[in-house]
């Protein structure tokens, strides 16, 4: 058993420590640009002049990922936050996998699904996020995939794309597709193959829906790749921009499905015998689609006939399900997380978010594992499932009016909690919205704060990674925006590459907590900060904790 040595000059605060995980708020480097510091935030102000205040690395290496160029996400984040230490994460591990061959070995995965359509003479499809943004897929992938394909004697390939807009600027969906219109003119060039894009919609309209929030964008999805109905274009291209001379304005992630047709029929709808792969490596995102892939009874919504094929994902999404039976790499193996360390001390956790966010409480902060520990509580409240910047304050208000509860109850030690706010409507370009979402998240931080003065209790506040602190389009030379033909800044919707605030405030002062000397902090060092400040040693392997106590 993993157990926690008690600490012996301090044994903990009489009240709860508090883990508030502010999602999507950093620490802009352009004012102009950041939405967080052009909010008004009160309570957050007043702790960084009262509160122990650093700043933690939230992107690349920082959080598992290959290059200080990669922008974190939520899922890494919360893998880092939940486990203490830093292990090589999605876009990572499959470039190695691809890198290295292991992906493509004898008796793989991937070799099981080449054979099956070469024996068959059957189609391979790619359904995934059309995108380099490193968070959800690489389009990179998706092409060495193809190549190898080729080589391996595959005659027939269909790419089912899902336009992204979110993880990389939201309107550049044209630059990939004409990036990939290139690469497939040179693979087909030969007239060996038969490689096309087959169906595709914006990631927000159709298949990534996560958390059960919108079975409907499942079934948009389905329909479109799997049955291949719906309004049909002759190109990727002729869909995108025909979509947005009807819609001006309209972003990448939300655009409708399209299906694209040859010869007066749908190139590539998926039917029995064809081998299929969501080539996402992330998993929130996934697992639905997967799920109406796998599952032999779906009571979602009604897909009709499952095609019997060959499916496969490009990772595990689920270790504790077992979800994609098939899966092309190997999901990190994350252990020893720090719910797991608490409960084994009889520690009383509460996990609580909104749906958006409430897997990334539970299932990436316990290591891509949905069981819950013995001692642990999940509350998930559910989301609303209109447009975020149409209600940016989303559900901060009732996340917040529980934790304050469970503060006062007594009930538990440690209580952990996402607010979405900052990066799910960040991600719209609103920057209206966004600063009524970043003032929903102080307020309730000041209420917050006001329970643990009352009950002895202590608040560590953080993110994990930056969104509406870097809300427009920056020139990568001078720093400044970056303006459009009217003047008008360009919006940016992605995740930021700055830094997060950490924030320790212990109103009482008992726990006589100090700034350690820790060098080139990252969001990982929470978990160690968490369980020092609940009077326990952390685990020598654990990243170190940013306080010094009792």
């Amino acid at each position: 058993m993993n157990e926690l040595k008690k600490n012996k000059d301090f044994a903990g605060p009489k009240g709860p420590v508090v883990l508030a995980i502010m999602d999507g708020i950093g620490i802009g480097k352009n004012p102009e640009s950041d939405f967080v510091l052009q909010s008004a935030t009160p309570n957050l102000d007043w702790l960084r002049e009262h509160a122990l205040y650093t700043e933690l690395r939230a992107h690349g290496v920082a959080v598992g990922l290959p290059d200080d160029g990669d922008m974190g996400n939520s899922e890494v984040g919360h893998n880092a936050i939940g486990c203490g230490r830093v292990f090589s994460q999605g876009a990572s591990l499959v470039g190695k996998a691809i890198e290295s061959g292991a992906m493509f070995a004898p008796e793989s995965v991937w070799d099981e699904l080449i054979r099956n359509v070469i024996n068959k003479e059957s189609t391979l499809h790619f359904i995934g996020l059309f995108s380099d943004g490193n968070v959800h897929s690489n389009l990179n992938h998706l092409e060495t995939m193809l190549r190898k394909a080729k080589e391996q004697g595959v005659k027939k390939a269909r790419i089912h794309a899902l336009i992204d807009g979110r993880d990389v600027p939201p309107t550049s969906a044209l630059e990939y597709v004409e990036r990939f219109e290139t690469f497939l003119n040179e693979i087909n060039a030969d007239g060996s193959v038969d490689y096309c894009v087959a169906s595709g919609g914006g990631r927000m309209n159709i298949t990534m829906d996560r958390y059960n929030a919108n079975w409907d964008m499942v079934r948009r999805g389905w329909d479109t790749h799997v049955k291949a109905e719906g309004r049909r274009f002759a190109s990727m291209k002729e869909a995108i921009e025909t979509f947005r001379k009807e819609k001006p304005g309209i972003l990448d992630q939300d655009l409708p499905a399209f299906v694209i047709e040859r010869n007066g029929a749908p190139v590539g709808p998926i039917v029995d015998g064809d081998s299929v792969i969501f080539f996402n490596f992330r998993g929130d995102r996934a697992l639905e689609i997967t799920k109406a892939f796998e599952a032999d009874e779906l009571t979602e919504f009604d897909r009709g006939p499952k095609p019997d094929v060959l499916y496969a994902g490009m990772m595990q999404y689920d270790g504790d399900l077992g979800v994609p039976e098939h899966y092309l790499v190997t999901p990190p193996a994350i252990d020893r997380t720090m719910s797991e360390y608490l409960s084994n001390a009889g520690i009383k956790q509460l996990a609580i978010s909104e749906t958006q966010k409430f897997g990334h409480m539970t299932y990436f902060f316990n290591g891509n594992n949905s069981g819950k520990f013995p001692t642990e509580t999940w509350v998930e409240i559910p989301s609303d499932s209109c447009p975020f910047e149409e209600a940016p304050r989303m559900k901060a208000d009732e996340i917040t009016d529980a934790v304050v509860r469970a503060i006062e109850s007594g009930d538990y030690r440690f209580i952990r909690l996402n607010y979405p706010n900052g990066d799910m409507v960040g991600h719209t370009g609103d920057v209206n919205a966004v600063k009524v979402a970043v003032e929903a998240v102080d307020q309730g931080i000041g209420r917050i704060i006001e329970a643990l003065k009352k009950t002895g209790g202590i608040l560590v506040c953080s993110a994990d990674h930056g969104n509406a602190d870097d809300m427009c389009e920056l020139d990568k030379k001078t720093g400044k925006l970056v303006l459009d033909d009217e003047g008008k800044f360009k919006p940016k919707t992605a995740h930021s590459l700055n830094p997060v605030p950490a924030i320790i405030y212990d109103p009482s002062g008992e726990a006589h907590a100090s700034l350690a000397d820790v060098p080139n902090p990252g969001i990982a060092n929470l978990a160690a900060t968490c369980i020092s400040l609940l009077g326990f040693e952390p685990p020598e392997d654990y990243v170190p904790s940013l306080v010094k106590v009792g």
